[in-house]
């Protein structure tokens, strides 16, 4: 057993480290049941076993540069940063938590995971991401708070979002109303997204002169998009021609990143989807990354990552037995 004191500095507010109500120490006692914990003013002691005394030396030290950035350091944020310094190889909380990309009426955008900050970086560092995974990840949001980030650095001159109209259940030519309005639904999560990282005032202004421009992926053929930062939403509606067909838009001084989650195909009469067999295709060329994100990024309600464990495992359940019969 070993007795370790942490010492807090003044600048570093006691509650904003332990949370309202000691929340963030009763996480922490959770995950290191071994380690006896005692705050007095501002020194934590630790009594417990010296390797699970390290661990916590060096979350506090994590924690503690998180406050400093001015991130608030919420629950969510203390389960992360535990599974953070427990992966292998060891992630830094500080680095992906206080990592800023884009900043719009005092709320600040930033990656929540160690997958989350590796995604980001691919975009950094590629002209073509792939982001693949399932719903609640951030896929899309993160992508477009880095296009809004290179708008306004002036990296690029514009941004181009766009969706494959790819019905869910519906069908678009039932829906009332014209062209438009019927591709609007479709849409809609793409301006959303839009509405927290750029003033709702200004979006109407950048749209009429084409700095922004949000439409169907069948209005891509036959551009050629240069000095822009496109995204491709909901990619596993797509067909493998519609693949082809969007990624040969690439133009010069331009940035692609392509979205999706291949469990989700919405495809009528069993077609194939081009991002399921895209890394097959593309694996092995330099300057396009494939990032995966899982259950375990989920950023939305805990219980959607909850839910997509359980679909995974009954899929995998049902495979099972079809293996085994086609062995």
């Amino acid at each position: 057993m070993e007795r370790t004191l942490i010492t807090v500095p003044p600048a570093i507010p006691m509650v904003a480290l332990v949370g309202v109500g000691d929340s963030n120490i009763n996480i922490i006692e959770a995950a290191f049941p071994s380690v006896a914990m005692t705050v007095r003013g501002n020194e934590i002691t630790l009594r417990g076993p010296h390797i699970d005394c390290l661990a916590l030396e060096k979350l506090f030290a994590e924690m503690m540069v998180v406050i400093r950035s001015g991130q608030a350091l919420t629950t969510d944020a203390v389960k992360r940063s535990i599974d953070m310094l427990a992966a292998d190889p060891i992630e830094h909380p500080a680095e992906v938590l206080s990592l800023n990309i884009v900043s719009n009426r005092g709320r600040t955008i930033r990656p929540k995971t160690a997958n989350q900050k590796h995604y980001v970086d691919a975009i950094d560092e590629n002209t073509i991401t792939f982001g693949i995974g399932p719903a609640g990840t951030g896929k899309t949001y993160l992508a477009m708070a880095k296009a809004v980030a290179a708008l306004q650095a002036k990296k690029v001159n514009r941004i181009i979002l766009t969706r494959p109209a790819v019905e869910a259940g519906e069908k678009l030519g039932f829906l009332p109303g014209t062209l438009t309005e019927k591709i609007d639904p479709y849409l809609r999560p793409l301006f959303d997204a839009l509405h927290d990282m750029i003033d709702p005032d200004s979006i109407p202004r950048l749209m009429q002169s084409g700095v922004i421009e949000v439409a169907p992926l069948a209005f891509m053929r036959g551009r050629t998009l240069n000095d822009s930062f496109i995204i491709l939403d909901e990619a596993q509606n797509t067909t493998p021609e519609q693949m082809k067909m969007f990624l040969t838009r690439l133009g010069f001084g331009s940035k692609m990143v392509i979205t999706g989650d291949v469990t989700q195909v919405d495809l009528p009469n069993g077609a194939k989807s081009g991002l399921r067999i895209i890394r097959d295709i593309l694996g092995n060329i330099d300057d396009i990354s494939f990032s995966e994100l899982t259950a375990e990024d989920v950023v939305r309600h805990r219980l959607i990552g909850d839910i997509v464990k359980a679909y995974d495992a009954f899929d995998s359940a049902i495979q099972a037995p079809r293996n085994i019969r086609n062995s």
